[in-house]
Order: structure tokens, then sequence, then C-alpha cells
């Protein structure tokens, strides 16, 4: 964890953005995974990590914005606990590496609640979406399940959405140590690509890595010859010779900050002629969306951007035709780009999407778009220095969406349908960094991970 000041100087910059009332932080539970002593892997929520620092299930806090006081809600191990678990620090001397001078039992937060409802002091809480934590707060709260979200607290979103977004020096750190174990977990899948090995073996190899490097997944890994798949999780393929591989995969550092990186190679160790031209136009994308990420732009401006070099590509290559500024703007192009540009990454992979991307991805006066394409790009906000985004254009020959658009005569004007039948087995390409916003040049954080054509094809010569 950071030190006991890190979090005691978020907690108070917290309480100042909210002004009056209770801050209600919540921790996850375990949750079973298929009776109650078999649970799944224990993952704190991020925002209880954020501001409170520990790592342990059935905690909570409450911030009083009139005193500045935080106090703690847990138990203390029994031996039961002790025997099985084995011996843990105490919880009071927990809370005061984190900062916190007062805890109370668990129990006791019902009753400090109820007071403060009868007294009507505002309580804020967060959106819930772990199941356990929307039963106790329907409970606590006395409020329909149904309606926890939308009674949830917008001024609390919004302080910890501008909090959180600004990454401080010491989360860079955490990141840039989850991108070196994700290199490695690259290096390793990308080495032992060949014919006839599974996808699940390469996956495999990965989360291996990812484990030992004293973390675990920040996210599933995507590892697939489908990769026109966009979110592709199945690993029961075999590869074979002609193919692309498409991995998106990150670590996760045991303080849960991520990584996530996507590389596309080819299975047999070089590219065809084919696969080079549609990887250089995502290359070349991606690099122009890197490049853009300067404080003042909007995210949405860089999504623009990047499908603009794309489409050129495209069009370059016969697949496209007409004005690339009317293409864009029309959507066309979304037949082979059909996502976002990239998200902010931090202590989530798509950090904060619990408190809704209305607030982290946008605001009032800039709504999401409902066009295709476009409306899956998930941060269109102005960029500020101390934000971190993935970067990751692609291209894909999504069979099933080209034949539908096609009896629909969508955008005949611009696509060339006849000469997409070469591509019909093409797959996807999807290249992926995560870019530090900086006063000055953006930073892709971590170490170098291959993909340069060249560099690629080099690992396996």
């Amino acid at each position: 964890m950071f030190s006991a000041n890190t979090y005691a100087h978020r907690r108070a910059q917290l309480m100042q953005r909210v002004e009056r009332g209770l801050i209600f932080l919540l921790g996850n539970e375990l949750s079973p995974m298929n009776y109650q002593d078999n649970t799944f892997p224990f993952r704190q929520d991020s925002n209880f990590l954020y501001y409170i620092g520990l790592d342990n299930p059935h905690l909570a806090a409450i911030l009083d914005t009139e005193t500045g006081e935080t106090i703690l809600f847990g138990d203390e191990l029994s031996l039961d606990d002790i025997i099985w678990m084995g011996a843990q620090p105490a919880l009071k001397e927990q809370a005061l590496n984190v900062g916190i001078g007062e805890v109370q039992p668990f129990d006791l937060l019902l009753e400090l609640l109820s007071a403060a409802r009868k007294q009507n002091r505002a309580i804020h809480f967060l959106p819930p979406y772990r199941a356990e934590n929307k039963i106790n707060l329907a409970y606590w709260l006395h409020l329909p399940m149904l309606e926890l979200t939308s009674s949830a607290s917008v001024p609390l979103i919004q302080a910890i959405v501008v909090q959180r977004s600004v990454k401080t020096s010491e989360e860079i750190a955490e990141m840039d140590k989850a991108l070196h174990t994700t290199k490695a977990m690259y290096l390793a899948a990308m080495k032992q690509t060949r014919p006839g090995i599974k996808e699940a073996q390469l996956a495999g190899i990965a989360e291996g890595i990812a484990v030992a490097g004293g973390g675990n997944l920040a996210y599933p890994i995507i590892m697939t010859v489908n990769g026109q798949v966009l979110h592709n999780h199945h690993h029961h393929n075999t590869l074979k010779s002609g193919q692309l591989v498409l991995a998106d995969m990150g670590a996760e550092t045991a303080m849960h900050y991520a990584a996530d990186i996507t590389r596309t190679w080819p299975v047999d160790g070089s590219f065809t002629q084919q696969q080079k031209e549609i990887y250089q136009i995502v290359l070349d994308a991606q690099l122009a969306g890197i490049a853009a990420m300067r404080p003042g732009l909007r995210n949405l401006d860089a999504h623009l951007l990047a499908a603009k070099v794309i489409t050129n590509g495209l069009k370059s290559l016969g697949l496209m035709q007409g004005d690339t500024d009317e293409i864009v703007h029309s959507g066309a192009h979304a037949l082979f780009f059909p996502h976002g540009l990239g998200h902010m990454i931090g202590l989530d992979v798509h950090d904060m999407e619990d408190l809704g991307e209305k607030y982290t991805g946008y605001h009032e006066g800039l709504e999401r778009s409902t066009q295709f394409g476009l409306k899956s790009l998930r941060m269109a906000r102005t960029l500020e220095p101390g934000f971190v985004m993935t970067i990751e254009p692609g291209i894909y020959f999504i069979p099933e969406l080209i034949d539908r658009w096609q009896q629909e005569g969508r955008f005949n004007q611009y696509i060339n349908y006849a000469a997409l039948a070469a591509y019909r087995g093409f797959s996807g390409i999807r290249i992926e960094d995560d870019v530090l916003v900086t006063q000055d040049e953006p930073r892709v954080l971590g170490p170098g991970i291959p993909k340069e054509i060249g560099e690629i094809e080099a690992l396996r010569s």
C-alpha cells in the first residue's frame, strides 16, 4: 500500500469537494463460487482501495465532511479465522497504516447510518455493482434495490472522477510495474506461437506469468485467431499456418493497478503481404492517436483522427472510396473500426466504469453519440495532464456485419463490397498501448512491447 499520508490526503480532498454530509464507502465481500466456503478470488472495490487502502473483505468507512473524521467499520479475526487463515495484523493496526484512528465493529454501521437518517444528514454512496452490497445498502438505507443506482450521490461520483482521473507519480510507477509483467506475458506468448499449439496453451503461459509477477490478470485474457470477434474469451482453437493471433491482456499488480495491451502477430512468424498492409494501417492510426494525446484535445477528436487514418489506408487498398471526412462523418468506416479509440485506465482496466461513463467519459454538453461505432467510444471528454488512456484502434473483417450491410445497401458509395471478398477470412488486427497525458509529449507507459512489423518478425527469426 501507499503511505498513510497518501490516503489521508486523498480523503481530505474528497471531503472538501463533497462539502456536506457523510461519505459512505463500502468495501466488497467474498462471493461464493459454488458453495459458501468456496469463493471467487477476492477483489476489493477500487474506490475503497483508492481512499482507504485496505485489501480485506467485510469493511466499510464513513467520512464525515463536517468533522473531517474517518471511521473504519470491520471486525477483528476470531480464533477460528486465525486457525484457517493464519495470524493477521489487528484491524486497528491496519487502520493506522492508512491514517485512520477510529475503528468500530461492522454491526455498528447500521446504528450510525440510522442516526444520520433521523438527523436528515445526507448520506453519499456510490452505485453498487455487487449483489451482496446491493442487499446491504437497500436494508441499511431503506431504499428499494432497483433504485440504488439512481439514488447514488452524483456529487460524490463527480468528486471521485475529478480526483481519480489524474494519476500521481506513485500510481504511474505501479502501472509501469504492471506493464513490465505484461511485456513478459507477451514475449512468452509470441515466442511460443506456432502451428499446432492451442490458444488455451498460450493463454495459460501468459496467465502464469501474471500470477508469478505478484498480482493477477487485470481482466480475462483474449487470445484468439478469431480477432474479428472483439471480446473473444474462448481459447479452444488450434493455431494454423497463415492465421493471425490477436491477444488483449494485461497484468494487475498486488496493489491492483492495471495494464491493458493488445498485440497481433502471425502464427508463422512472418506476415503475409495482405496482413502487412492492414497491420501497417492500424499501426499508423495508433501512432497518430498516441501523438494526439495532448492537454486540451477532446478524446473524441483523437478517435476521429484515427478513424480518418484508417479510412485513408483502406482507400489506398481499394476497399473504400470517396471523401475521407464525409466517410467518417457518415460512420461508414465503422464497418471496419466498430469501437472506440480507448478508455481511461488505472485501478480499473476501464477506470471508474462502475461510476457510470456519463460521468467518467462524458459530461453535460458532450453526450454519447448513437451512431454505430462511435457510440462505443467510452471516453470523449477533454484530456488533462495526468490522464492515462488506452489507444487501441483496429481493423476487423466481420463476415456477418459485411453481409448485413451489403444486403441493406448501406454506404455503397463508400465501401467496395466486391473487393472485400478477398478479405473474408482475414479476422482482425488491434494494437493497444497505455499512454500518459503530460504537459508536453505524451508518454507510452512501460517498457516497449514489440509492435513494429520488423520487431515482431524478429522474435521468431
